[in-house]
């Protein structure tokens, strides 16, 4: 079944919408030593790319590398203390660049990406195999 890219954006905002509660929950709930700091940054560049594909739901399959990115990005601010230069800490622009450098972030980002980018590739083949039957 080919999916038109209203039904599209549709699935992502209901993913992203999702995601966003589940996020919201951990870091509201969740204190333990591997699910917010892991499972949680794994989700949030899902969410991003979920979000990115509600916003732009036919651009190439390549979405989730912007994602990584970003958050790359965000885990640069954080390694060169952006929050406290901006005087942002504590507001919401403060915890979305977060405050904490950590490696593990980012290989938390690359497998969020990763198993996104690979949804979609399973995606972008079942439909190739539906127009060949």
């Amino acid at each position: 079944m080919r999916y038109s890219n209203k039904k599209k954006r549709v699935m992502y905002a209901i993913a992203f919408i999702t995601l966003l509660f589940i996020e919201i929950f951990i870091g509201m709930f969740v204190k333990d030593n591997f699910i917010r700091p892991y499972v949680g940054d794994v989700l949030v560049i899902i969410l991003l790319c979920c979000l990115i594909r509600t916003i732009f739901p036919s651009k190439p399959s390549f979405i989730f590398q912007y994602a990584i990115l970003i958050g790359v990005i965000a885990e640069g601010s954080q390694f060169l203390h952006l929050d406290q230069y901006l005087q942002v800490r504590g507001t919401l622009l403060g915890i979305v660049l977060g405050s904490t450098f950590d490696l593990n972030d980012l290989v938390c980002y690359i497998i969020g990406g990763t198993l996104f980018g690979l949804f979609e590739l399973l995606i972008f083949m079942h439909q190739k195999n539906e127009k060949m039957c």
